[in-house]
């Protein structure tokens, strides 16, 4: 599924960019054939899930491995869900998941059907994990939405042309779609806290330990809260604010699910393999990531607010 995930949405992704170079050109076939794909590209990875889940016995999201293929799943369905409102989110979406799927697949993630460690044979794993896990995929696409926000600010000129302002009404349209995501990736997120809440007090006897697991979701919690209520904040309501914060926020996930996983002690570690480097990769997004920010800084007043 990963070639077909990520071609499909660098295609349909080149289209979108195209569009905005020539406001006539009609891109709804194409649309509907990368949704098509995509589509079928889904229900074939909802059956290898199912197939994995059968085959296990268990619940397909209990390692790593299995963790990731599951957040792309989450990534691919929140394209589908969004794709009638933006064309944008299919396309980052499809591209995400894909890369999803590609670190998935490297050499240190171990693919093995093992059997459950005693704390995760608990129905609160299809639960609990499910949930909080699916958060993820909608909290990534706010990432994408964000950092392709950020792109098109880079893309805008000074003067008032035709171009600019198809510029800012795809920026204003990625903005509403991006807040739509957060709200509904930080309920998610919410209640799969709570629930892991649950499970820890049927487990280990309390419902809450300050965990490094637990207190980096209830970090995340509270930074994605902050966000949604940036239009109180008159300063922070506009589309460059909200595009930024949801672009740096998606670091305190990979915090919560790879950090505390891989480099961090505590009673979540069990799911988690060797302590590995840092990949190089990390470095240069974050470099990337400033230098985007950075650029579009000075382009980012428009007259649309969100």
């Amino acid at each position: 599924m990963t070639p077909v995930y990520l071609l499909s949405g660098l295609v349909l992704l080149c289209f979108i960019f195209a569009k905005m170079i020539k406001s006539s050109l009609n891109i709804r076939l194409v649309t509907q054939i990368v949704l098509g794909i995509n589509a079928l590209a889904f229900l074939i990875h909802t059956f290898g899930l199912g197939l994995r889940w059968y085959i296990a016995m268990h619940a397909p999201w209990s390692n790593g491995y299995e963790s990731m293929i599951y957040i792309a799943w989450a990534i691919a369905l929140a394209g589908i869900f969004f794709s009638r409102q933006s064309v944008v989110s299919l396309a980052l979406t499809s591209i995400l998941a894909g890369v999803t799927l590609f670190v998935a697949h490297l050499s240190w993630m171990d693919p093995q059907i093992t059997t459950l460690v005693p704390v995760l044979n608990s129905y609160w794993l299809n639960i609990h994990v499910s949930v909080i896990t699916a958060s993820y995929g909608f909290l990534g696409l706010c990432a994408l939405l964000g950092f392709f926000t950020l792109i098109l600010f880079l893309l805008r000129s000074k003067t008032n042309t035709k171009r600019n302002k198809e510029l800012e009404r795809n920026i204003v349209e990625a903005t509403r779609i991006n807040e739509m995501a957060m709200i509904l990736g930080l309920s998610l997120l919410t209640i799969g806290n709570f629930l892991g809440g649950v499970w820890a007090n049927e487990s280990w006897g309390r419902y809450w330990g300050w965990d490094p697991k637990e207190t980096w979701a209830l970090v995340s919690i509270l930074i994605y809260a902050a966000i949604v209520h940036f239009r109180f904040v008159p300063k922070w309501n506009n589309p460059f604010a909200f595009a930024v914060a949801s672009t740096v926020s998606f670091a305190s996930i990979i915090m919560t699910y790879f950090g505390v996983n891989f480099y961090l002690s505590g009673m979540h570690s069990y799911a988690a393999g060797d302590p590995i480097p840092v990949p190089p990769f990390v470095y240069y997004t974050i470099v990337i990531v400033a230098f985007v920010i950075a650029l579009a800084y000075p382009k980012r007043n428009i007259e649309r607010t969100l």
